[in-house]
């Protein structure tokens, strides 16, 4: 199977210079390595030529997010396996043997990722995917080992090898055929749960969404946009009601979407109080830009695709906030 390492960057010589030598020192036996650049405005893609001459570069013309950056990267790559890197994702030896080696012994293996734990915290796991992520039936995401602010230590209690929802973008595993067929990420969404989108497409054409455990990478987190960024909170709220009205096949739809109205109001509420007035203002940036874009998805709503139970529990809202249930272990 031949694999493709793809590090996409905008302006990120300083994470580049960081984090390349670990990923060339522990994936060239196995891969070949690719950095997509999105129209860099830095010194960027010259440094990786005169340093990492190894490294094959894929210009892109422009800097159109997450989604249509990696599109555009991957549309003229042969290889079967495609994985997308972060820019800030130290590796670790062999971390790409026991995910490809799942890969060939699963035909139906769409898209995998590895254990993510935090950099700067080796002992926990990260934020964004940590051991696999899920949505409650509301459309709100939550992972194995983080639900909201609780990121759990890791202690070897998710080094399984499981079926999950999503994988996380941050080091995402998926398989060329399947990208191909479900047309690659939505470049409406920009940035941010693109990659839960890309999974919920994915499953809905058959394939599975696995967690390999026995793989491991480390995760910075935020180094393009930050955690506390109202525009991350911008593009998490509008970009999660998209899934819902894009693949929801059921009328189940818009009585979920009205929930989600009152249930983001009082998130919206609650940064208000905190003094978090920007990130109060960007929930409603985000209906509005929700509600402006719902006849160009309603389009979108995948016509061909056979009903599924996406979630496991109802609500992580509830769960977490009223009944106290802070681990993936605990939730009902």
């Amino acid at each position: 199977m031949n694999v493709a390492v793809v590090i996409l960057n905008w302006n990120g010589k300083k994470l580049l210079e960081q984090f390349l030598p670990s990923v060339i020192s522990c994936s060239e036996k196995e891969a070949t390595i690719y950095l997509a650049d999105n129209a860099s405005t830095d010194d960027s893609v010259l440094f990786v030529q005169n340093k990492f001459p190894s490294i094959k570069i894929i210009q892109n013309k422009s800097n159109g997010g997450y989604a249509k950056g990696y599109n555009d990267a991957l549309k003229n790559l042969s290889e079967d396996l495609f994985v997308l890197l972060n820019s800030d994702v130290a590796v670790s030896l062999n971390w790409l043997t026991p995910i490809i080696s799942e890969f060939k012994k699963d035909d139906n293996l769409v898209a995998a990722q590895p254990k993510i734990l935090d950099y700067n915290n080796k002992s926990y796991f990260e934020y964004a995917g940590a051991a696999g992520g899920f949505i409650d039936q509301l459309g709100y995401p939550y992972c194995r080992a983080r639900i909201f602010n609780t990121i759990e230590k890791d202690k070897g209690q998710y080094d399984d090898i499981t079926t999950i929802f999503w994988a996380t973008g941050a080091c995402l595993f998926v398989r060329k055929t399947a990208y191909n067929d479900v047309e690659g990420l939505d470049e409406g969404f920009f940035a941010h749960q693109e990659e839960i989108d890309l999974c919920w497409r994915l499953q809905l054409q058959g394939g599975t969404i696995k967690y390999i455990g026995k793989s491991t990478v480390y995760h910075v987190g935020g180094a393009t946009l930050s955690a506390y960024s109202s525009k991350k909170t911008f593009y998490n709220f509008r970009n999660s009601l998209l899934m819902l009205i894009k693949n929801i096949s059921s009328s189940k739809v818009w009585y979920l979407l009205f929930i989600r109205l009152i249930l983001d109001g009082l998130a919206g509420f609650q940064f208000l109080i905190q003094g978090k007035w920007r990130h109060s203002l960007a929930i409603i940036k985000a209906h509005f830009s929700f509600y402006r874009l719902i006849p160009i998805y309603l389009k979108k709503r995948n016509k061909k695709s056979s009903p599924f139970k996406y979630y496991h529990i109802k609500s992580i809202v509830w769960n977490y906030f009223i009944i106290k249930n802070r681990t993936f272990k605990q939730l009902k």
